[in-house]
């Protein structure tokens, strides 16, 4: 299972899915190779392969060049793989732009007040007073695009993309006030030259933006990622029967009651009736108790004391030893006939 961030195509590919990889522009304009996954007509992407935070240093991170344009070339190769279904997790971004540079790759023009094209980097956005979609990849048209997010911030204002997510990328003080500037007039050339303003659409500020421009312009449908990809992996069909379901993150704390993968997973489970065990590699006691309400039990891997650099080093073994204390829980783990 995965929420459609970092990890989604890893869990595809770890249950038999087809590895591919595409040679995209990187969210500075390096060439980085980045995977997803195939299995049978669905392709199942992540914008951070392309666009991620971590392909950029801390000492280069730049919000107003930033671009998504390589993800919109992974689109455009999983369209030349034949996808008939997409799956694009958006978590994990570097860029703050709208989703104008995947749209722009998809074929795109973004027009100045002279009738101009421009590079749609969020350093130029507030210079955007219309939009051409005339070459706008017809496959586009055809193709179920489903975006995977985990959050649902509206684009603009207090709770929007630049508010919420810029200062991780380098957008406070007057960088985040021209990177505003910029998506908003995004969207307000967007609603002009198609009639449809969907700003506040939840969702619409993850990865700064991208879910907006996507669902604007190119058809795409914005889902809870923990929902979309628990339907491609046929979580119900797992969870009917089930005796007791074991799920985890890395930190379970209040974020991950927002539809991150343990409460999604709970949620499910509870309909089913099956306890959930949730491995944490730590746990806030807010959530773990909001998570109980759920039929969730929260283990963490470190039964003592320790730091985080030694917790990452020795997580698998971690893990290992908080499913073990999971499996010694016989009397919760019990069938309805005792057996386990």
């Amino acid at each position: 299972m995965a929420d459609g961030g970092e990890g989604t195509v890893e869990a595809f590919l770890a249950s038999g899915a087809i590895a591919r990889t595409a040679r995209v522009l990187g969210p500075l304009g390096d060439t980085v190779d980045a995977g997803f996954a195939r299995e049978g007509t669905v392709a199942v992407l992540e914008m951070a392969a392309a666009s991620g935070l971590e392909l950029v240093s801390p000492a280069r991170r730049d919000v107003l060049a930033a671009t998504t344009y390589g993800t919109g070339q992974l689109i455009l190769a999983a369209l030349d793989d034949g996808a008939i279904r997409i799956v694009l997790g958006i978590g994990g971004s570097a860029t703050n732009d709208g989703g104008a540079g995947a749209l722009a790759a998809l074929g795109v023009r973004f027009l100045d007040r002279f009738g101009l094209a421009l590079d749609p980097t969020p350093a130029r956005l507030a210079d955007v007073t219309s939009i051409d979609v005339s070459g706008l990849d017809p496959r586009l048209a055809s193709v179920d695009l489903e975006i995977a997010c985990d959050v649902d911030n509206p684009l603009l204002g207090t709770n929007g993309a630049t508010s919420m997510y810029g200062p991780q990328k380098g957008a406070t003080g007057a960088i985040a006030e021209r990177a505003e500037r910029g998506l908003r007039a995004l969207a307000d050339a967007i609603a002009v030259s198609t009639g449809r303003d969907l700003r506040d659409l939840p969702g619409a500020g993850a990865a700064g933006g991208l879910g907006f421009g996507l669902a604007s312009l190119a058809g795409a449908r914005l889902r809870r990622g923990v929902d979309v990809v628990g339907d491609v992996r046929g979580l119900d069909a797992a969870l009917r029967g089930a005796a007791y379901c074991i799920t985890g993150e890395g930190r379970i704390d209040v974020q991950t009651l927002h539809g991150k993968t343990v409460a999604g997973v709970a949620e499910r489970a509870r309909a089913f009736s099956v306890p959930v065990f949730a491995i944490g590699g730590s746990i806030d006691h807010t959530a773990e108790l909001a998570l109980f309400e759920l039929g969730v039990v929260c283990v963490p891997i470190c039964a003592t004391p320790m730091s985080l650099e030694e917790a990452m080093a020795g997580a698998l073994e971690l893990v290992r030893a908080a499913a073990a204390r999971i499996a010694r829980s016989r009397p919760v783990l019990s069938g309805p006939t005792g057996e386990t």
